[in-house]
């Protein structure tokens, strides 16, 4: 998205050369209609263009929660610290300075387009797994949620207007630099029981949050009661009984795949098993059950 001819002919024959299908907007309102129509994969975003500008484009795309895991690269002449921080700020999540190095662009996208793909298909397996899982913004906007997470909302009464207009204060309360992160929210809403607990921050403006039915034990609590684990030991027992690599569970859970792997020989020495498909084994079995 530039409005340079000749930035816009040499980025054009440069993705064209890496097999890249190339859609081009010169305004930011064209970029949000090009986006909702054909999703793009990555986003190249000229910081100063004509009517609405490149901050503000990103931010109605980081806002749109069919669009927010789209990774956004600012391009722009402007090196100083303000303009990359507002880059940043505005949901983007690198930038390159004009004139652009084709092979330097090439490098940065394909990193942020395999980091997208792998962020979305763990949450593609977040929501097929069930979880209450919600993603908020450093207000507390919800940016996206998964199919269960909006079923518990309907299910204790929360309807989208109290969620679009109220939840935002109660979730930015965890934000806070003083808030303990390791206590719940409960909501002050609904006609039953509902926590709220942090689990990490996935991008720089982005966080990951847990919703919690007080009336229900959840997967984990379930392994916990039946088996000698800590809670982060049964997340991870819980995501390998699902069928997902240690790198898999590392995004899901916001670790290492090397912290994962520590955490399993813990739990494969506490369940008195030598791998992981036997681990997963006593973990259906207690899940069915």
């Amino acid at each position: 998205m530039d409005d340079s001819p000749e930035t816009l002919g040499m980025l054009n024959e440069t993705l064209e050369q890496a097999d890249v299908t190339v859609l081009v907007a010169l305004e930011g309102n064209q970029a949000l209609t090009i986006a909702n129509s054909i999703t793009p994969d990555v986003i190249l975003m000229d910081a100063i263009m004509p009517g609405m500008d490149g901050f503000e484009t990103c931010r109605e795309i980081k806002n749109n929660r069919d669009l927010a895991h789209i990774p956004v690269i600012f391009m722009t002449g402007l090196s100083d610290s303000e303009s990359i921080v507002k880059g940043f700020e505005a949901g983007g999540v690198d930038y390159i300075t004009k004139p652009v190095n084709g092979d330097e662009l090439i490098a940065r996208m394909k990193v942020h387009l395999n980091n997208a793909r792998l962020t979305l298909s763990a949450r593609m397996a977040l929501d097929s797994a069930g979880q209450y899982l919600i993603s908020v913004s450093p207000k507390g906007e919800l940016l996206w949620a998964t199919p269960q997470a909006y079923h518990l909302f309907e299910h204790v009464g929360l309807e989208q207007e109290w969620i679009e207009t109220s939840l935002p204060a109660q979730l930015s309360q965890i934000l806070e630099p003083r808030y303990n992160k390791e206590k719940p929210l409960l909501l002050e809403s609904g006609n039953a029981p509902l926590e709220v607990r942090y689990i990490s921050q996935t991008e720089p403006n982005e966080y990951l949050m847990q919703l919690v039915d007080l009336e229900r034990p959840s997967d984990v609590e379930v392994l916990r009661a039946a088996l000698p684990l800590t809670e982060r030991e049964a997340e991870v027992l819980l995501w390998i009984a699902r069928g997902k690599t240690n790198r898999e569970v590392g995004t899901i859970l916001g670790t290492s795949p090397r912290t994962v792997n520590k955490h399993l020989e813990q739990l494969f020495r506490k369940l008195n098993v030598e791998n992981r498909t036997a681990a997963a084994v006593i973990a259906l079995k207690y899940l069915r059950d």
